[in-house]
């Protein structure tokens, strides 16, 4: 830490840069608080997006009981061919978003196969997309609370270190001065008695 000069200037600046970070404060408080609001926002769409996968899964089990079949070979009938992510700005976070989704099924005879493929392609494509959405949804909160850490980190600087430093540096600053200025006070008085004692002589 700079040692601070006990002067008039050195007061000045001090009190400047507490203003400054009086006027600072409420809005990174108010950006931790908007960024929390977001963090909370994200863990509901990825629970949401659990739930959704869980009873997707549920749905096929119940209508699907014929998928315990083994002599189907149902392996690599839905690909997922291209995923392409976009990007959006949350309160000066860039999360990942899904753009783009892309399957592929693997070609089937319509007449050889059983009538419940198509229900199954659509479930395992919508089942495909969930589980991407939610790896997306686990990274978006990651980086919200990375997001929320540093943000925290930086209130608790202004709260609990600068504001408070700043402030004992001007109280020091001015009992300084003011002791400076009471000894100048007392110099000229001992000054005066000397010289008023030197002019009677």
């Amino acid at each position: 830490m700079a040692k601070v000069a006990l002067s008039k200037s050195s007061l000045s600046q001090q009190s400047q840069k507490l203003k400054s970070y009086r006027q600072f404060l409420p809005s990174l408080d108010m950006k931790r608080k908007q960024l929390m609001g977001e963090r909370a926002r994200a863990l509901a769409e990825r629970r949401a997006l659990e739930a959704e996968l869980k009873a997707l899964r549920q749905r096929v089990a119940e209508t699907l009981p014929m998928l315990a079949n083994q002599e189907l070979d149902l392996s690599q009938l839905v690909r997922i061919e291209h995923v392409e992510l976009g990007r959006e700005n949350r309160m000066g976070t860039w999360l990942p978003t899904l753009a783009r989704f892309e399957t592929s099924v693997r070609p089937y005879g319509y007449l050889s196969k059983p009538h419940w493929i198509e229900p199954l392609v659509a479930a395992l494509r919508e089942a495909a997309r969930l589980r991407i959405a939610l790896m997306l949804g686990e990274r978006r909160v990651a980086l919200l609370d990375q997001a929320v850490r540093t943000v925290t980190q930086r209130v608790n600087l202004f709260d609990k270190v600068l504001i408070p430093r700043t402030r004992d540096n001007i109280k020091r600053i001015r009992i300084a001065l003011s002791d400076a200025e009471r000894a100048a006070v007392v110099r000229s008085k001992i000054a005066k008695k000397k010289r008023a004692a030197e002019g009677l002589i």
